[in-house]
């Protein structure tokens, strides 16, 4: 199980997901009430819906790594986690870019927590390419038995 390349990929996905937890997005130097950045710091706290679908991308992505003898499971679970941190993507974007004409982007400091969404993206989409080469390997060593 961990000697495949695909679980290590899987278990850096879930946990870039749950650090994406942890850490902020964006802070601010000053509160700016009716926005993200009330108590000056934008994480995945601040909307219930991106604390769901980041806890469901990491939770998908570590259970993906138990279901390594079911390869095709495997794929679909990895898929759904793809999608799910793809949500969390763009309802993140979305809710910045609705409260960003109230804040002054000039003095926004990003946090690691913005980029470990993206990083969950690529461990995905990798771990998902990695098994897809399982199954074919497999299916191709099926056809000359």
């Amino acid at each position: 199980m961990i000697q495949r390349i695909q679980t290590i990929f899987l278990l850096l996905a879930s946990a870039a997901a749950f650090g994406a937890l942890a850490f902020p997005f964006a802070s601010h130097p000053e509160q700016i009430a009716g926005t993200v950045f009330a108590d000056s710091v934008y994480n995945a706290t601040d909307r219930i819906s991106l604390l769901i679908l980041l806890a469901l991308t990491g939770i998908l992505a570590f259970a993906s790594i138990l279901l390594f003898k079911n390869r095709r499971l495997q794929m679909r679970m990895t898929i759904i986690a793809f999608f799910v941190n793809l949500l969390a993507i763009i309802i993140g974007v979305v809710v910045f870019i609705q409260d960003s004409p109230k804040v002054d982007n000039d003095v926004l400091s990003v946090g690691l927590g913005l980029f470990l969404p993206v990083i969950t993206f690529f461990f995905t989409l990798l771990a998902y390419r990695f098994i897809h080469l399982d199954e074919k390997k497999v299916r191709s060593m099926d056809r000359l038995r």
